[in-house]
């Protein structure tokens, strides 16, 4: 029996789904905001909407305490009567992945349009260092 012809046939196949699989592969577009040089003002004061997540896990919507339960309630509240619908993220460097997309999903869940993601650089800038 000659088996040539099934391996090449097997080998075709290898090919085609190699190919094929980065094209199933879905994520999440964001855009991570660009370091600037300009001085920014605090977020109370021009009523933005700011979440924490420190790196002793505990999350704070207005420097207010909420859970990881309680966050979809809490976001509908905050954005039932605000026009902007935004959130400004921070997080600590060692939150993972999935723990800022808990939170980022409760948002969206509430009607957040628009998630800014604070970096490490932008909170120095505005503390006023370099």
């Amino acid at each position: 029996m000659n088996v040539t012809p099934l391996i090449d046939v097997l080998l075709v196949l290898l090919v085609v789904f190699l190919a094929a699989l980065p094209l199933t592969q879905r994520g999440v577009d964001i855009n991570l905001p660009l370091e600037t040089n300009r001085s920014t003002q605090a977020a109370e004061t021009l009523g933005q909407v700011v979440v924490e997540y420190t790196a002793d896990r505990r999350i704070t919507i207005n420097k207010q305490d909420v859970t990881v339960s309680m966050l979809p309630t809490r976001f509908a509240e905050v954005f039932r009567d605000r026009r902007e619908k935004t959130v400004f993220l921070i997080g600590a460097s060692t939150v993972r992945y999935g723990e800022i997309m808990q939170v980022i999903d409760a948002a969206v869940g509430a009607g957040v349009e628009k998630v800014g993601i604070v970096t490490e650089g932008m909170r120095r800038e505005a503390a006023g260092g370099n």
